[in-house]
């Protein structure tokens, strides 16, 4: 477990620093596979493939496989025949389900009051997305979009739809050549970053869900990864099992600890905020629930935000430390003009156009000069 230190304060800073001044290129294929054996277990220990994802990121090559393990698709331990027979495995699993959600869909149109309202705003939003890039090539197919939200929605509805999602899974989508993989990445990549352990989801969310359970096809939902999971391919792949889970405290911790990282660091800011500028902080939903995707120039951008937030590093629940980051953006503006809440909101959502590298350092630097100082217990326990 990472301690208060000044070598760990080194540390952070030196990271930022390599970030910014690309000391080394992104890890490639080549460089992947070398951290393999000939069974194709990992040689290389996970920490130091972490930190290496953190400081250099990964090539476009290299990003499908890699996430695979980040997220939780593949265990770190396994050899190449394991995750051969897992994916194979994800793969049926991920057929039986859309069998079943034929089966099933007549029963919820008629039974489930929110599932007609839930499929009319999934078709929303996806229609609005622009599918083409700008010689006219389609990107993504809308339908099997539409399909993978649907299925996901399906299998855990009181974990709600959000605004947004289809832009998460498009982002999926773009990355892996096949349905199972976007549908199976995306859900082990929201209990990592959002649901698990959340105050407000944490007593909504299980898999398979209970309401669909009364439609009498556990059998098929209970594909779907959960505490009970334990078959012989799957064991150790969990994600509700990884201990060092990145951001699995939920979104609603997420913010109260943004507002007590505010109230440490920069007290002048804190006082604003709690006086006129009250709300704006809890209006900071999105950022955590969508992973800040909205605020960057590229998809690249995204996922090298994304693939740094699974990594652990430099800390845990880094996400609130680049929230922090963000905010100091719009700091100066907000004092200076004596903001109230719904405007410091505004300013926050004209934070567009960044470059995931340049956040990530500033962030990364916030690590480096919190842990010098005589940190809170609460943030410890948060962080470290």
């Amino acid at each position: 477990m990472t301690t208060l230190s000044p070598e760990n304060s080194l540390s952070a800073r030196l990271s930022a620093s390599f970030i910014l001044v690309k000391r080394k290129p992104p890890i490639d294929k080549t460089e992947w596979d070398g951290f393999f054996d000939e069974n194709g277990q990992l040689a290389k220990s996970r920490d130091f493939i972490c930190v290496n994802i953190l400081e250099r990121g990964l090539h476009p090559f290299v990003r499908t496989e890699a996430w695979k393990f980040l997220t939780g698709y593949y265990s770190w331990q396994s050899s190449q025949d394991e995750r051969l027979t897992v994916d194979s495995t994800r793969r049926k699993n991920y057929e039986t389900l859309c069998q079943m959600y034929e089966k099933i869909q007549p029963l919820l149109e008629n039974l489930h009051r929110n599932f007609i309202e839930t499929r009319n705003n999934i078709t929303h939003d996806i229609q609005k997305l622009y599918d083409k890039d700008p010689l006219g090539n389609v990107l993504i197919d809308k339908k099997r979009l539409e399909k993978i939200l649907l299925l996901s929605y399906v299998c855990n509805t009181q974990a709600e739809y959000q605004q947004g999602f289809h832009e998460m899974v498009m982002l999926f989508q773009l990355m892996v050549e096949h349905d199972h993989e976007t549908f199976w990445l995306f859900q082990f990549f929201l209990q990592k970053m959002m649901f698990y352990g959340s105050p407000h989801l944490q007593n909504k969310l299980h898999w398979p869900q209970p309401g669909i359970r009364a439609l009498h096809h556990r059998s098929a939902l209970s594909l779907l990864p959960s505490p009970d999971l334990h078959s012989r391919h799957t064991r150790g792949l969990d994600v509700t099992q990884e201990h060092s889970c990145v951001i699995n405290i939920g979104v609603g911790k997420n913010l109260d600890t943004l507002s007590n990282l505010i109230n440490f660091l920069d007290p002048v800011f804190a006082e604003h905020l709690k006086g006129k500028g009250a709300g704006a902080v809890q209006s900071l939903f999105p950022w955590f629930c969508l992973c800040f995707q909205r605020a960057f120039k590229s998809f690249d951008d995204v996922w090298r935000l994304w693939e740094v937030l699974l990594t652990g590093k430099p800390c845990r629940n880094f996400q609130v430390l680049v929230a922090y980051s963000l905010l100091q953006m719009v700091r100066e503006q907000v004092l200076q003009e004596g903001m109230a809440g719904d405007d410091i909101l505004l300013a926050c959502n004209k934070l567009v156009d960044l470059d995931a590298d340049e956040l990530i350092s500033t962030a990364c630097l916030v690590y480096a000069e919190l842990i010098q100082k005589d940190v809170p217990q609460p943030l410890k326990d948060f962080f470290l």
